[in-house]
């Protein structure tokens, strides 16, 4: 019997398939995120099927419970809080361990904030990136952007709401302030798509809540052509951060393609040229 991996309404209970609610229904045990909420959408169809927590602070405990039910035959289907488990959810590890061990996984079509946000925000859809939410730690999120700030083609981000505003400045600051649509509490009553410029979106951050998908326009030729001095704003906010300038010389050289010497160059004049500014003021 396969992992059933089945996707759940990231808002309106009714966007879930007839499929779904058949697995849900037939299995031995559905694996939950939150059990409070997974019975909310079982009583609403009806399911009357034993429940296990499984979420990212326990999915390593109960690996081996979870693989031995598989082995002894049992219909076992993973569930997150909303849409398709291992989308920024718990299940990647669980997946991989049953997969190792010989067992089918077999995920259902469904729910997911990404190709709603990604088709209302009105960008090109043929190619997309997505980038899940952006790293805690200020150098990593920065390093991040850089490495990917010459995608030529759509990406979306998933966004706190809390962390809206950090977000949204770090992505200007290194990708520069490009066309961008911010979707939110898709397929629930209060769903709203904003379009704009980034920093358009910026001004308005303090007021936006709910779940939050930011879809932001790929680098357009002509942006590439010209020439692009943002680096050097990256590099001095990575000097205040702490990071060694060989460090920052490195990682900058293999994203904008620029010599490692003249960044060196660049970081220490402009520190040398604090420090006069300094002594003159003593």
């Amino acid at each position: 019997m396969p992992l059933f991996v089945v996707p759940t309404p990231i808002g309106n209970l009714k966007d879930i398939t007839f499929r779904a609610i058949e697995v849900l229904k037939t299995s031995d045990l559905i694996l939950c995120e939150d059990t409070r909420r997974a019975i909310k959408l079982l009583n609403h169809y009806n399911i009357k099927v034993k429940m296990l927590s499984y979420h990212e602070h326990n999915e390593k405990s109960r690996l081996c419970e979870i693989l031995g039910m598989l082995d002894r035959g049992m219909k076992v289907a993973l569930i997150s809080d909303a849409g398709t488990p291992c989308i920024s959810d718990p299940g990647q590890l669980l997946i991989c361990e049953a997969i190792k061990a010989g067992h089918e996984v077999d995920a259902l079509p469904g729910p997911s904030a990404i190709l709603p946000a990604l088709v209302m925000s009105g960008f090109p859809s043929s190619q997309f990136s997505f980038l899940g939410f952006l790293p805690e730690e200020k150098a990593s999120r920065q390093r991040f952007l850089i490495s990917l700030r010459n995608l030529p083609h759509t990406s979306l981000f998933y966004v706190a709401p809390h962390k809206l505003k950090r977000d949204l400045e770090d992505i200007i600051e290194i990708w520069g302030d490009r066309k961008a649509a911010l979707v939110r509490e898709i397929s629930k009553i209060h769903q709203e798509c904003l379009r704009g410029f980034l920093s358009d979106i910026l001004d308005g951050s303090r007021e936006v809540r709910g779940e939050i998908t930011l879809v932001v326009d790929g680098l357009r030729d002509t942006a590439i052509e010209e020439e692009d001095e943002s680096w050097q704003k990256v590099a001095v906010n990575m000097r205040k951060e702490g990071m060694a300038i060989k460090d920052i010389a490195k990682i900058l050289s293999e994203s904008y393609g620029i010599e490692k010497n003249r960044i060196r160059k660049f970081v220490l004049g402009r520190e040398r040229m604090e420090e006069g500014r300094d002594e003159s003021r003593e």
